[in-house]
């Protein structure tokens, strides 16, 4: 007997309360879409994965790959949509998940797993006794305590609607004997449709059934925009106590918000409204100043980043660097110690150790077709309000004149002037503004 285990993932719905174009998995939860973070854990516990989608979820079957997906071309329930996922299955056992269940962890999935590969054990499923059990369906047990079988809410009776534990979907046996009790289901029920939970019971006959049961923060499903909210603050939390444990500083952790791959050492600084994105590493001893916002981006040992900055993809702020209020880095490496403090956009740009970015400074990396970069060596200093049109490299310990338009090479420890000489006319200004307010007056 094979030893695989495949999750099966059903991920046709369309996720019609959450009134969108988009298909439910494709909803946005922690930066991603719904999906991808139950198959990240999916990968760390079984073999293979297949998502079952719905026609003409393209990018829903771009997202998942390369993983398997097979289409569940009618919408005939849960039961279906799982023998669809099933058909190119021959032997091993088989995980079945839901999509809208994204918070399962890993250390649940394979509790689930241990429970049905225990010899007295055919089927497992798992179950959670949330604070509102809702429209839920209930897990229904024997006076034995043994489990007898699934009933959907809009088929329980109100006794059977008054049980606090809930089925939370997802279930594991072994390939043959899904396909047999999923051949054995039939439609004949409220919705006219066929229930996954229907062969609970076919299980149970042969009295081998355990629920393992499980937190609601980790195993609510999510059908509404107000629930994917719920969701939200639920990974945020999570995200948030492991930055903590890893000895990250979080001023006021309910305003900061992570992404699930964001790598953080210890004696990090985070202070309030903060939002990391995608790709983002923070090493030892960094401090991210409150509204700021990164992504795609390493921020190196000793880096002090905003107030309001933004570190957009591709960005390298090497040790002891600075990134002040209102300044935005594109593709840029900055190097050790340098710093660029206030109101400046560097894009496409490599920075030398040491150099020094004066207020109001720009790289005009873009000419409306093609991106270009600028290479600043090291200690230079970029006097304020300098343009900096690329292609362009200025050599080590260069300077250029404030208010200066570079669209010329600078060698190194050059002073570049970019700007028209000044001119001052004796007298003119004030009769100027004389002849602006005369004008005023008259209106």
């Amino acid at each position: 007997m094979s030893s695989m285990t495949t999750a099966i993932i059903l991920a046709a719905g369309i996720g019609t309360r959450m009134k969108s174009r988009y298909p439910k998995a494709m909803q946005r939860l922690g930066n991603r879409p719904m999906i991808w973070h139950l198959i990240e854990t999916a990968r760390q516990v079984v073999d293979r994965i297949v998502v079952v989608i719905g026609p003409g979820m393209d990018d829903l079957a771009r997202q998942v790959s390369p993983h398997t997906t097979v289409i569940q071309h009618e919408r005939l329930g849960t039961g279906h949509a799982a023998k669809t996922g099933m058909d190119g299955l021959e032997e091993g056992r088989a995980v079945i998940l839901y999509a809208d269940n994204p918070l399962l962890t890993a250390d649940t999935m394979q509790r689930l797993l241990d429970a049905q590969g225990e010899q007295e054990n055919v089927l497992s499923l798992l179950g959670m006794r949330p604070a509102v059990p809702g429209h839920y369906g209930r897990i229904v047990t024997g006076p034995d305590g043994q489990v007898e079988r699934i009933v959907e809410f809009k088929d329980a009776s109100d006794a059977e609607r008054r049980i606090t534990l809930c089925n939370a979907g997802m279930m594991c046996a072994e390939v043959a004997q899904l396909k047999d009790w999923l051949s054995r289901i039939t439609p004949e029920n409220a919705q006219n449709e066929y229930y996954l939970t229907d062969i609970v019971a076919l299980a149970a006959q042969q009295g081998r059934v355990s629920c393992v049961e499980g937190t609601e923060d980790e195993l609510a499903g999510i059908n509404s925009r107000a629930e994917l909210a719920e969701a939200e603050a639920r990974l945020q939390q999570r995200l948030r106590q492991k930055a903590l444990q890893q000895g990250a500083t979080l001023i006021d952790p309910s305003s900061v918000f992570f992404d699930p791959d964001t790598i953080i050492s210890a004696d990090v600084v985070i202070e309030p409204n903060v939002f990391i994105g995608p790709g983002v590493t923070l090493e030892e001893g960094c401090v991210i100043r409150a509204f700021s916002h990164l992504e795609g981006c390493v921020v190196k040992q000793g880096v002090v980043i905003g107030p309001y900055a933004r570190l957009r993809p591709g960005t390298v702020c090497h040790e002891g660097s600075h990134v002040g209020n209102f300044v935005e880095l594109k593709n840029t490496t900055l190097g050790a110690g340098s710093k660029a403090n206030h109101l400046s956009y560097l894009g496409d740009s490599q920075i030398g150790a040491g150099s020094n970015i004066g207020a109001g400074s720009i790289t005009c990396n873009y000419d409306g077709v093609f991106k270009h970069g600028t290479v600043i060596g090291e200690g230079c200093f970029i006097g304020s309000n300098t343009i900096m049109v690329a292609p362009i490299q200025i050599g080590d310990e260069a300077m250029t004149a404030a208010g200066s338009v570079i669209t010329q090479d600078v060698p190194a420890e050059a002073l570049a002037f970019g700007r028209t000489r000044q001119d001052n006319k004796a007298g003119k200004g004030k009769a100027l503004q004389q002849a602006l307010r005369k004008k005023k007056e008259q209106g």
